[in-house]
């Protein structure tokens, strides 16, 4: 039998710690295929990334639009993308494919801006995929301290909202998924906020120290139970405990950051 399909976008991670490499170990840990669509190369070791190419968005448009064309594909999981223009791509393939579930990580964007014209772009990445793609999305999937950041950067335009997560949802995020969430003091927790204000809450606990990833092990994980046919709640449900499991196991094969162990668990 063929198992369940879930489409990529993500870069190609030499160390196999994020990125397509990572992302391809967690889908067929869970049961599912990986298909890619590349959105960059990068140069790095487990320290720190030293270059990011990104792919040409016409080709990423192109290796995705092929694949959709040739499999049924179940799930859509969108991970770096570090262009403005990629995310015009991603947003009006998701709209072409609407049917499908798609999981969004907003993860970090990429090296650290080192100029006007660097800062600039990133504005532009960020507001691009915060206009475009995440109106398309089933599920956002964010870490607290990013999400809180941005707020307190100006990024996130709260209007009538009341917190940050509930902005993602009014800007069309199905469901918004928040980890590492303050409840009350000295508590965390991996929020979930879905249609209606409906919400769903499970412990955090903070991975090892020097760890290469958090969000998009959940978010793979997420698409994987998605493809599978769960509802969204017990879709992350799962998907957390998942990334619960590989994180706490998460291995150090280098001079720098863990890499979630994700052959550890299920």
């Amino acid at each position: 039998m063929t198992p369940p399909l879930i489409l990529i976008f993500g870069p190609v991670d030499p160390t196999g710690a994020d990125g397509l490499p990572a992302d391809a170990v967690t889908s067929a840990r869970l049961g599912c295929h990986g298909l890619a669509a590349a959105t960059a190369l990068t140069v790095q070791d487990t320290a720190a990334i030293e270059d990011i190419h990104p792919v040409p968005p016409d080709l990423i448009d192109d290796q995705a639009r092929c694949l959709l064309e040739d499999m049924p594909v179940q799930a859509i999981k969108v991970g770096g993308i570090y262009t403005a223009e990629t995310a015009s791509v991603v947003a009006q393939i998701a709209a072409d494919y609407s049917q499908v579930p798609l999981v969004l990580h907003l993860g970090p964007r990429g090296l650290v801006a080192e100029d006007v014209a660097a800062e600039d772009d990133a504005q532009d990445l960020l507001a691009a995929t915060l206009e475009l793609v995440l109106p398309q999305t089933d599920l956002v999937v964010i870490e607290h301290m990013r999400l809180a950041q941005w707020h307190a950067d100006g990024e996130i335009d709260l209007g009538e909202a009341a917190t940050p997560m509930h902005a993602l949802a009014a800007a069309g995020a199905q469901w918004v998924l928040v980890l590492g969430a303050p409840v009350r003091p000295g508590h965390h927790a991996n929020v979930l906020l879905g249609p209606g204000g409906q919400t769903a809450s499970w412990p955090w606990q903070a991975p090892p120290e020097r760890n290469a990833d958090t969000g998009g092990v959940a978010a793979t994980a997420a698409a994987a139970m998605l493809a599978q046919g769960l509802e969204m709640p017990k879709a992350v449900e799962q998907a957390l405990h998942y990334a619960e499991g590989v994180l706490a196991t998460a291995f150090l094969p280098g001079m720098g950051r863990r890499i979630p162990n994700r052959l550890g668990t299920q």
